[in-house]
């Protein structure tokens, strides 16, 4: 019985529910649907997959129900335990995941490959072939390195300001010349020896460290979207190599939703990709003092925050890493609700690089099940802000700094901003005045419309809460 027919249907039916699913994902009110349908696409490609060693004949299952269950045992485990200050992280590892495999199975291809050459078989693969899965190999193996390092840094293991290396654009395009040149020798001399191809693997798991050094600070939810753009591309062409559609349609679809995030991500930031990956974004670190020089932050009792706040028409707040950190989002959405309770208008401004990934503050958000409608984005956000009495700084820094407006030397100078300056007041909610993630010191703490609430988010927004409720 010719099986394929229906191994085929399944595929096109994933791939159906992976492209709905990815369409679901481009507003957070669907996103969770979105999520489902493309996790049951996946589901339908892997089990029609495992009719293909019935229908060869092949007694390999085994292995793969063992594969099944590591694999699902682990991202079981990973997705109840990690916390959301942490997502950026486990994505980091799944990219390099997904690039490793992309590199394991571009290796057993370029082995048989190499075997078929040695002996002159008629079956040895076309240069087409071999190429391709030469190029499946490098992309995974910068992925996987790429990633690995990503992780390092987002989880606070490698410092951005110590771990340099000496002309980094020189190095990077040295060792891409290098890969290019070793993988069209390779495709010249396919008998050759399976070392270089060793050789061409070791460069490129290099290659990917070199890439991703330079890259920090607020620069790195750019390179996590870049990354994934490059797991899905190495699945694309992992799916050429095997005749496999819907490797084929998902690792294009990651690849191509990875680099126009990666797009839209660097116009949020006013900066090209190149600009971002060869130039490293961030300055000094500065004291924690509560001033600057001859600027001196003002401080603001909870009291009178509160006071602020109760009789305002209209209050956004604006969240950042710092929300997440304290895991505060749920005591933000309380407050939230006290505050309407008495009149008062409560939304939410959401900058497109806040956090550590794309869409982390959405996420964070929507887990303390904050109404989809009060999420809104840079551009919305700026046009409410000039009509808002109160904004709620929480933990965020970066993304409204005025510097990226008014300071031509600042690493961050023409990056879109949240305009909170066009408010009547601001609050900022900060442990002290130590700089943002990219390290620079932002001159909104000491704005004479602006005043700091120092402590934890979380405590301080339950001091809020609860002022609130005792001004009636």
């Amino acid at each position: 019985m010719d099986l394929k027919p229906l191994v085929d249907l399944g595929y096109l039916v994933g791939v159906i529910l992976f492209i709905l699913g990815l369409k679901r994902l481009s507003t957070p009110k669907t996103a969770r649907g979105g999520n489902i349908l493309a996790a049951v696409g996946m589901g339908i490609g892997i089990i029609v997959t495992l009719i293909l060693p019935l229908e060869k004949g092949d007694n390999n299952y085994l292995f793969i129900l063992i594969g099944l269950a590591v694999g699902a045992g682990i991202g079981l485990l990973a997705a109840q335990r990690v916390a959301m200050t942490d997502m950026p992280q486990m994505v980091s590892i799944f990219n390099g995941l997904g690039g490793a495999c992309a590199v394991v199975i571009s290796m057993m291809e370029l082995n048989g490959y190499q075997t078929a050459f040695e002996a002159g078989s008629e079956n040895a693969a076309g240069m087409g072939v071999h190429a391709t899965t030469l190029l499946a190999m490098f992309v995974g193996a910068v992925a996987f390195t790429g990633s690995l390092l990503a992780y390092g840094k987002l989880q606070g293991l490698i410092n951005d300001r110590k771990v340099k290396i000496p002309a980094p654009t020189f190095v990077n395009m040295t060792l891409l010349l290098l890969i290019i040149a070793g993988i069209v020798y390779k495709l010249v001399f396919p008998s050759n020896p399976f070392f270089w191809v060793l050789i061409i693997m070791g460069i490129a798991l290099i290659y990917g460290v070199t890439f991703v050094i330079p890259i920090g600070g607020a620069d790195m939810p750019v390179v996590i979207s870049l990354l994934n753009a490059f797991t899905g591309v190495a699945a694309a062409l992992a799916g050429i190599v095997y005749d496999n559609n819907v490797m084929l349609v998902g690792g294009i679809l990651v690849g191509a939703s990875g680099t126009i995030l990666t797009v839209q991500m660097c116009e949020a930031m006013n900066r090209s990709l190149w600009n971002v990956i060869v130039g490293g974004f961030g300055g000094a670190s500065s004291s924690g003092a509560k001033g600057d020089g001859d600027q001196v932050a003002r401080e603001i009792t909870a009291n009178d925050a509160a006071i602020l706040m109760r009789y305002a028409t209209q209050v956004v707040m604006v969240p950042g890493y710092g929300m997440a950190v304290a895991q505060a989002q749920k005591v933000a959405h309380e407050l939230e609700k006290v505050l309407e309770e008495n009149g008062v208008s409560v939304k939410y401004a959401i900058h497109p690089v806040a956090g550590r990934m794309p869409g982390h503050m959405n996420v964070l958000l929507a887990e303390a099940d904050v109404s989809y409608d009060k999420l809104m984005d840079l551009d919305d956000s700026n046009s409410t802000l000039k009509d808002t009495d109160v904004v709620i700084i929480v933990g965020a820094n970066d993304v409204v700094n005025p510097s990226a407006k008014d300071d031509p030397g600042s690493p961050i100078y023409g990056m879109p901003i949240l305009d909170v300056l066009d408010a009547t007041n601001t609050i900022v909610l900060k442990r002290s005045m130590k700089p943002g993630y990219a390290g620079i010191q932002n001159p909104l703490f000491f704005h004479e419309k602006n005043r700091m609430l120092f402590g934890d988010a979380k405590a301080s927004l339950e001091k809020l809460v609860s002022e609130v409720k005792t001004l009636g």
